[in-house]
C-alpha cells in the first residue's frame, strides 16, 4: 500500500499541501471535471492522465477496467499526489473500492456526487441515468441512489458509441443527433424529472440532450458536484493550498499528444500546452495482471 508523508509534523503537512491533485479518465471527457476543479480551486496544482490509447472504457470488462485504473492510479500516486480523482464513470464503477483499499491517498470517484445531486433535485423520485455500457452494467448508480433514497426509481440507459463521437470532436453531426434521439427515447417514455449525465463526455452535448429530453427534465452535470467534494476533502484533511497563488496543470496521455492537445482544449476551455505521452508498457510495468504492485513499494 502506498502511504503519503505523515501529516503528524508541520513539515509533513506543508509537504502534502504543496503536492498536486491527480486525476484520470479514459480520454478527454474528464477535462470537463478538471475545468470545474480549476475554477473552484484556482490555487491548486493538477496532474491529469487521459488513457486515450485504450479509449473507450465503456465496452471493457470489469477486470480490464480495474487493471487500467490500478495502473494509472499507481503512476499518479508514485508521482506524489495528495488526492486522486477518478474522473471516469466506468472506472469509478468498476474500481473505486479496490483503489481506496490499496492507496492511503484520499480518492474521490464521480458516481456518488452526481447521485447525491440527483436525489436532492428530484421532485418525483424518478431519476434517469445516461451512461456507458460498463457503468450501467455495474449498477453503481442504482446502488448509490438507493443508498440515498431507497424509494427512488432509477431508469438507466446505456449509450454505446456516444462518447466516441464526442471524443473525436463531433458534437453537431446528423449522426450524433440520431444517436441522442435513440438513447433518450426510452427515458422519455418513463418520464424521469431528473437525468444524470453519467459520462464525463456528455456535458459537451448538454443542449442537445436537453432538447430531446424536454425542458421539464433537469439535467445533472456531476462535474460541479465533484469539484465541491474535492474542496471538502482538502479542507477536511487540512491539505489545501494557500489562496494567494495561481495553480498549474499538466497532462499525460497514452495516445498521441498532439491529438489530445487539439481536442482537449475544447473540453478544458483553457490553454492546454504541457502534454506528455506515456507508454502503455510503462503503466503495465507498475501493476501485474493479478492487480498487485509489480514491485515492493
Amino acid at each position: 500500500m502506498s502511504h503519503p508523508t505523515s501529516p503528524e509534523t508541520d513539515a509533513g503537512r506543508t509537504d502534502l499541501r504543496a503536492r498536486p491533485i491527480g486525476m484520470f479518465d479514459s480520454g478527454i471527457g474528464g477535462l470537463t471535471v478538471l475545468h470545474e476543479c480549476l475554477v473552484a480551486l484556482p490555487s491548486e496544482d493538477f496532474v491529469y492522465v487521459g488513457d486515450t490509447a485504450r479509449f473507450p472504457y465503456g465496452p471493457r470488462s470489469q477486470d480490464e477496467l480495474r487493471l487500467f485504473a490500478r495502473q494509472i492510479a499507481t503512476f499518479l500516486d508514485e508521482s506524489g499526489v495528495k488526492l486522486l480523482v477518478v474522473a471516469c464513470y466506468s472506472a469509478t464503477a468498476a474500481a473505486l473500492p479496490v483503489l481506496q483499499e490499496q492507496f492511503a491517498t484520499p480518492i474521490v470517484g464521480v458516481v456518488l456526487p452526481g447521485a447525491r445531486a440527483a436525489v436532492q433535485t428530484s421532485r418525483y423520485r424518478r431519476i434517469g441515468v445516461l451512461a456507458t455500457e460498463a457503468t450501467v452494467a455495474s449498477g453503481s448508480y442504482v446502488r448509490a441512489i438507493g443508498a440515498l433514497d431507497g424509494g427512488a426509481e432509477v431508469i438507466q440507459q446505456a449509450c454505446p458509441g456516444l462518447a466516441a463521437f464526442i471524443q473525436e470532436g463531433d458534437v453537431a453531426s446528423h449522426e450524433i443527433v440520431a444517436a441522442v434521439g435513440e438513447y433518450t427515447a426510452p427515458l422519455k417514455e418513463r418520464r424521469p424529472d431528473v437525468v444524470i449525465m453519467g459520462c464525463t463526455h456528455y456535458p459537451l452535448i448538454a443542449p442537445m440532450l436537453q432538447r430531446h429530453l424536454g425542458r421539464d427534465v433537469t439535467l445533472v452535470n456531476p462535474a460541479a458536484e465533484i469539484a465541491r467534494e474535492v474542496a471538502e476533502v482538502l479542507g477536511r484533511q487540512d491539505i489545501e493550498r494557500d489562496a494567494d497563488r495561481m495553480g498549474t496543470y499538466r497532462f499525460y496521455c497514452t495516445g498521441e499528444a498532439d491529438a489530445f492537445r487539439a481536442v482537449g482544449a475544447r473540453f478544458l476551455q483553457m490553454p492546454l500546452d504541457d502534454v506528455e505521452q506515456i507508454e502503455l508498457e510503462r503503466l503495465a510495468a507498475l501493476v501485474d495482471r493479478d492487480h498487485t504492485p509489480a514491485r515492493p513499494r
